[in-house]
């Protein structure tokens, strides 16, 4: 403006610049220290009144589930199941060991029952198994009889041999009819599987070995040896 004089603007120097801008940077981080200060004592006194364990107001927008309740429940749930079960078990067990008592019971009478069974067929088969075998040897015990009775009253020898040959052919007969043959072994080798030596003669090397006497006749019971024949053997 006309009139007026113009003063001499004083250049600051640089420390004083420097301590000015510090300040004012110290300043700003006090600042933010507050805010952050105070909205975190907002957050605790927004907690103040809650007990541990109790829902909270804000759990994305919907209350808060009180996992310390649920648990407890959940424990009191599994502490009352395991009575029962185990009371169940215990009643099934029972169950299963008396069934298994009952069938071993009627197993053990089945056999008894068996048991005697058996026995009382064997005790008849030994009893009744050779009346087949007596039926056939009544007619030969009659003819003997017979031969004993003629033989008393006539002196007539051709007549009683030639009887006692019948009763005798008779006899093996009725022992043919059942099974029961009579095992050859005169003049044959001497053969330990049918035939037993009761004695040893001299007879020559044509006879060496083999059977020149029977001493008992042996008889055998299908392919089974019923006796064995005892006889003399060549040397």
């Amino acid at each position: 403006m006309p009139g007026m004089q113009a003063l001499p603007l004083k250049t600051a120097s640089w420390p004083g610049w420097y301590a000015i801008c510090s300040n004012k940077g110290r300043k700003t981080e006090k600042s933010q220290d507050m805010k952050k200060e105070k909205v975190y004592n907002e957050a605790v006194s927004g907690d103040e009144g809650f007990a541990p364990g109790d829902g909270y107001p804000s759990c994305d927008g919907e209350p808060c589930a009180n996992v310390s309740d649920e648990t407890d429940e959940a424990t009191d749930t599994l502490a009352d199941g395991e009575p029962a079960a185990e009371a169940d078990a215990a009643k099934a067990l029972e169950e299963a060991v008396a069934q298994w008592q009952d069938k071993y019971v009627r197993l053990q009478a089945e056999f008894d029952n068996y048991r005697k069974r058996t026995l009382k067929e064997k005790m008849d088969l030994v009893q009744t198994g050779g009346r087949d075998v007596l039926l056939e040897m009544l007619p030969v015990r009659d003819d003997v009889q017979r031969a004993v009775d003629a033989m008393q009253k006539s002196d007539d020898l051709e007549a009683l041999r030639a009887g006692v040959t019948l009763i005798s052919q008779k006899f093996t007969e009725a022992l043919r009819r059942k099974g029961v043959t009579e095992i050859e072994v005169l003049d044959k080798e001497f053969d330990a599987d049918f035939s037993e030596a009761v004695a040893r003669f001299a007879a020559g090397d044509e006879k060496k070995g083999k059977v020149i006497d029977v001493v008992q006749t042996g008889y055998m019971l299908g392919e089974k040896v019923l006796r064995f024949a005892k006889v003399v053997v060549g040397e």
